[in-house]
């Protein structure tokens, strides 16, 4: 019997759809819009009933109707931290994501979206899902420990693409389960991170804040040279510099990661030197992880969006397949990912976990 399942990803000014027969994509659509359109609400919640409406009306013009979907799974939101896997969409996930998520995010509509919909298109036994939300925190205890006892190391970061590509590469290439691999793995495109997963867990994750540049983020910086810098601009000028104006968009003014590499290769040093340093930072952060799981690594993988540089992936190889085979996994399969862990939980294969918020706290 085929399970129909719909994957919703929000994003700042996207919604993107997937329609799955089974895990097999049959339609994907991306419903988008204007800054000026979302900077009309105050807060992401409050974008919920017009981003519902266009789901519902275009799902309408694909002939889906009420009993037409067995799941529905949304992107997870910026939860507490939480185990990996699939989370039965309830009350104290939608209240949490409302008014208490840990940052305002476009995938904190996901949730609610997901239930929205499977109230509207699911049979009886429809149910909402959320998976792997970017605050899936599965690090050993001595990974938490930052250096400063103010501060304590936290995971957040691309889980979903992360571990879908884990198991993709575990049963694709190693032909053994995700959960009998390690690998270290660099997602690496408009923001970046980069994560050891020990025999089906995500062990340690360095995030952007704290490793890698990428094509819009600063990753870690010299701290005495950061903290001057602080009391030159405000907070959220810091944020900006740091989170949107950085990386390759400090040093070339885009986050356009294929007009650079025509630079480098037309001869222009700095877009050379740039992205040497790019994959540089990479292969060094691949190194440190590897470090975590005692060198005892099945395979690398480079994901995201520039994972499609031909350039940075070969320099990243060449100075880390000592260590293990390289796969080069390139962009994201979010929608695929929600609707391959929506349906192990229909097939039996992976128990939907039930979010209680005091258990997370």
């Amino acid at each position: 019997m085929t399970d129909h399942i719909l994957a919703i990803n929000p994003g700042a000014t996207s919604t993107k759809i997937g329609y799955f027969e089974d895990d097999v994509l049959q339609w994907k659509h991306e419903l988008t819009y204007s800054y000026e359109k979302v900077a009309e609400y105050q807060t992401i919640m409050e974008q919920y009933g017009f981003r519902y409406q266009d789901i519902a009306d275009y799902l309408t013009t694909k002939n889906l109707s009420a009993g037409s979907l067995d799941a529905v799974v949304g992107r997870g939101g910026l939860l507490p931290p939480v185990d990996a896997g699939a989370y039965l969409v309830n009350d104290a996930i939608m209240d949490c994501l409302k008014n208490r998520p840990i940052l305002e995010h476009a995938s904190n509509l996901g949730a609610s979206l997901a239930k929205g919909i499977s109230e509207k298109f699911g049979t009886l036994e429809c149910q909402a899902y959320i998976y792997d939300p970017v605050t899936v925190d599965q690090m050993e205890d001595v990974a938490r420990i930052s250096g400063l006892a103010l501060i304590e190391r936290k995971s957040i970061g691309h889980v979903l693409n992360i571990r879908a590509v884990c198991m993709k590469v575990a049963e694709d290439e190693l032909k053994k389960p995700y959960e009998e691999s390690n690998f270290v793995v660099a997602h690496v495109g408009g923001g970046s991170s980069a994560s050891a997963h020990q025999k089906g867990r995500m062990i340690d994750l360095i995030s952007d804040d704290e490793g890698l540049f990428s094509a819009e983020r600063t990753g870690g910086l010299p701290l005495k040279e950061v903290i001057p810098l602080c009391y030159s601009y405000s907070r959220q000028e810091m944020t900006d510099l740091t989170r949107k104006k950085g990386g390759l968009v400090s040093y070339f003014g885009t986050n356009d990661a294929r007009a650079i590499e025509k630079k480098a290769q037309q001869g222009d040093a700095k877009a050379k030197i740039v992205l040497e340093a790019m994959a540089y930072q990479i292969a060094k952060t691949i190194g440190e992880l590897a470090t975590v799981l005692y060198g005892k690594v099945d395979g690398i993988i480079l994901t995201g969006g520039l994972a499609h540089s031909a350039r940075i992936t070969e320099l990243v190889k060449e100075r880390t397949s000592f260590l293990a085979p390289v796969y080069i996994v390139p962009g994201e399969e979010e929608l695929t990912a929600l609707a391959k862990g929506a349906r192990r939980v229909l097939t039996g294969q992976e128990k939907a976990n039930i979010f209680r918020e005091l258990a997370y706290n």
